[in-house]
């Protein structure tokens, strides 16, 4: 080949890689209403109305590869089918894949839930609608994904990415009082009346609040919080309600001016019951802690110029050790039983279909999401908090940030040791998987942490 001919290839092949890069790193922003009509089923009752709307909002990242869209919900779960059905929605509305979509909820128990496999269970037994309202999560999710669309053709170039850290008091606690047998003495649930309860140290919790802001030049686009504890301050009103977190997140976007996106962390094991006796007026004094956090972390945000090169994402597929305690029989004899309460079935028919995906080796992503110096982790189910610290510690050079509550299948996920501890948490009745577990995800999330 001759010299010159050799030197123009070059210069292509250079040009061409370059213009790879060339797409400018941009961030839209989505939010639609996802408050259920009255009359449709809240986790623990009907929808008498709605105190404060419920929202479904999130961020699309365009520029670095396909694009990639986070998503939190403020409904109490979105398991088996559900999570699958939001995330292949959202991935056609931004032209990616479901692999770059990750949906959480912030786990609101004033709020609905959505399954679609247990739903489809169900009405191939004559019973329809029984855990949540398919129509209303339907119409969300569509609505949704036209949101993503919309926010796609108005993104807006980043520049810079903020990284900030808030202490937040007198929120989190631990729900796992322990003996001096190393067992489980007490549950100090979210709200908790007895002052006994209340007065043992708060625990092993993650008081810091990480946020993540986007910005274009000096103008800020938009905040994305995460912060690891149960949202409930009270519930089972009957009346749809983002709950203390929620409240936070929108006071601080009222303040702000800067559209609010806020995650649950692994908050599997915390919640605010050292601090919360249960009444009412609590919940704006709780909301109040949170968005002082929050502001917090605003105010100490240090910004990092960042560009589409120093943007990933990436998954870890997982098969996650299924139960001992589920039985295929068991459970779908109680799916067929006519004379069982509708709940009871529902649940029947959300563990059967989580049962099924784990003997076929249905996996579930552990995403990760790289920005310049910023880790932020994906996971599934209601995630112990020590994972989250375990997280950080993998990668103490870097901002690790966590979000949960994604999957919610497999119910609540502790560690190893906590198993062996009792407590409701790993009792049969809250969690679907095995002690195995920790490993599993640990070794996940210390593939997806590494250089």
């Amino acid at each position: 080949m001759p010299r010159l001919l050799r030197m123009l290839l070059l210069v292509v092949c250079i040009l061409s890689g370059s213009l790879a890069h060339a797409e400018p790193l941009r961030i839209g922003t989505f939010a639609v209403d996802a408050s259920p009509p009255v009359g449709s089923p809240l986790a623990y009752d009907p929808t008498a109305g709605v105190q404060l709307p419920l929202s479904c909002r999130g961020i699309v990242i365009t520029g670095a590869g396909e694009p990639i869209v986070l998503c939190a919900v403020d409904w109490i779960g979105i398991s088996n089918g559900g999570n699958r059905v939001f995330r292949e929605r959202l991935a056609k509305a931004a032209g990616t894949t479901a692999e770059r979509v990750a949906v959480h909820t912030l786990h609101q128990h004033d709020a609905p839930r959505c399954d679609f496999s247990a739903e489809d269970l169900l009405r191939e037994y004559g019973l329809e609608g029984a855990g949540f309202n398919p129509a209303h999560a339907r119409d969300v999710i569509h609505r949704a994904g036209l949101a993503v669309a919309d926010a796609i053709e108005q993104a807006r170039p980043v520049t810079h990415i903020g990284l900030g850290e808030g202490t937040v008091e007198k929120v989190a606690s631990n729900r796992r009082i322990l003996g001096p047998d190393g067992k489980v003495q007490y549950t100090r649930y979210t709200a908790t009346a007895n002052p006994k309860i209340r007065a043992f140290p708060a625990g092993t919790i993650d008081p810091k609040l990480k946020l993540i802001s986007f910005w274009n030049g000096e103008t800020p686009l938009v905040a994305v919080t995460w912060y690891a504890t149960h949202p409930q301050s009270y519930y089972r009103t009957g009346l749809a309600n983002p709950d203390f977190p929620g409240m936070a997140r929108n006071a601080r976007q009222n303040e702000t001016g800067v559209m609010h996106v806020h995650f649950n962390g692994a908050g599997g094991n915390i919640g605010a019951g050292k601090w919360n006796d249960g009444s009412p007026s609590n919940r704006q004094v709780l909301a109040d802690r949170v968005a002082a956090g929050m502001k917090a972390a605003w105010e100490n945000t240090r910004r990092v110029p960042v560009t589409a090169e120093d943007v990933a994402w990436a998954v870890q597929p997982v098969v996650l050790p299924v139960a001992d305690h589920l039985d295929e029989a068991e459970l779908l004899a109680i799916v067929e039983d006519s004379d069982a309460d509708n709940a009871t079935r529902y649940y029947a028919a959300k563990n059967l279909s989580w049962l099924r995906r784990c003997v076929a080796g249905d996996t579930i992503d552990i995403g990760c999401l790289t920005l310049g110096p910023a880790r932020v982790l994906h996971m599934p189910g209601e995630l112990f908090v020590e994972y989250q610290l375990a997280a950080q510690q993998v990668r103490p050079d870097l901002f690790v940030a966590m979000a949960a509550y994604g999957d919610y299948a497999p119910g609540y996920i502790g560690t190893e040791v906590a198993y062996g501890q009792g407590g409701y948490e790993t009792s049969a009745r809250a969690s679907r998987v095995s002690p195995a577990v920790e490993k599993t995800l640990m070794d996940a999330v210390r593939s997806l942490l590494k250089d």
